[in-house]
């Protein structure tokens, strides 16, 4: 069955089902109301169908907010919008189920929907399902876990998942089971402050479990293809490989998604290395 026909059913059967959907405050903002509110983005754009995919599988856990960039946002981080205003326009609606794009940033989304339609906070962010892993030092570099860090910034248990194909009309549905299961825990006994998760998660028909693990090092090299244009002109076009400084390490997300697990890796705004590396004393002595 086609994703889109899968997902116009898991609506209409939430409907069937009576839910009452969201509740508004006087000032037109959305309110929790008896299910747990999820609030999703990514940074692939409000079509992608890594997000149609995510949202179908967390319209069972609770009442879904989608805010989301309205084309293609990769490799934003946790950029802002600050010279030009931004946009918001609601594009669907149905029970326990509201979408709304922006010109800005996933982080701009978060921070549009907390601040301009929210009167509650929701109980869970959820970010992806990105086309294309976030493994190793991606998680810099990427707008999907961007939005997770400005979750975990304002004390929301925050997920970020991707699937490692990045292919337009990639198959999602191996990672049902990794975003219900870790979504659900979320909901139920909230996560430590200060911590979210960025998942990643093998293009295989197989999944053979989950291992929390750590990011492996390594960079990104061969990273310009450059070329002359029909004027004459140069220009650089963005391409590259991961170079993995440690592929046999075996508590790596690299090392666990080349064996068909799908990783899972603490992450944290904070990037201070004060009271973990104490090198910086022997650098400063004299």
């Amino acid at each position: 069955m086609k994703p889109i026909i899968v997902f116009f059913f898991t609506l209409l059967s939430l409907s069937l089902l009576h839910i009452k959907g969201f509740q508004m405050n006087n000032n037109n903002k959305i309110t929790r109301s008896n299910r747990p509110l999820i609030l999703v983005t990514n940074d692939d754009g409000i079509n992608a169908q890594g997000i149609k995919s995510l949202t179908q599988y967390l319209l069972p856990l609770g009442d879904v907010v989608v805010v989301a960039p309205d084309s293609a946002r990769s490799g934003q981080s946790a950029a802002i919008t600050v010279n030009v205003p931004l946009r918001m326009a609601q594009v669907d609606e149905q029970p326990g189920y509201k979408a709304f794009k922006t010109t800005g940033t996933p982080v701009d989304c978060i921070k549009l929907a907390l601040n301009v339609l929210f009167a509650d906070m929701p109980d869970l962010i959820v970010s992806g399902i990105n086309h294309g892993s976030n493994s190793g030092v991606s998680v810099v570099y990427s707008g999907t876990m961007g939005a997770v860090f400005e979750g975990t910034i304002q004390s929301i248990p925050s997920i970020g998942f991707s699937l490692c194909n990045f292919a337009p009309d990639a198959d999602f549905s191996i990672c049902r089971e990794v975003v219900e299961t870790l979504c659900r825990r979320a909901l139920e006994k909230g996560m430590p402050e200060g911590m979210g998760l960025n998942v990643n998660i093998p293009a295989t028909d197989s999944l053979n479990g989950m291992k929390v693990c750590r990011a492996a090092r390594g960079k990104w090299t061969g990273e310009y293809d450059s070329r002359i244009d029909p004027f004459g002109r140069p220009y650089h076009w963005l391409t590259g490989y991961f170079e993995n400084a440690e592929p046999d390490a075996p508590d790596t997300d690299e090392y666990c998604l080349a064996h068909n697990y799908a990783s899972i890796v603490p992450v944290s705004p904070d990037r201070s290395l004060v009271g973990i590396d104490n090198r910086i004393d022997e650098w400063l002595a004299d």
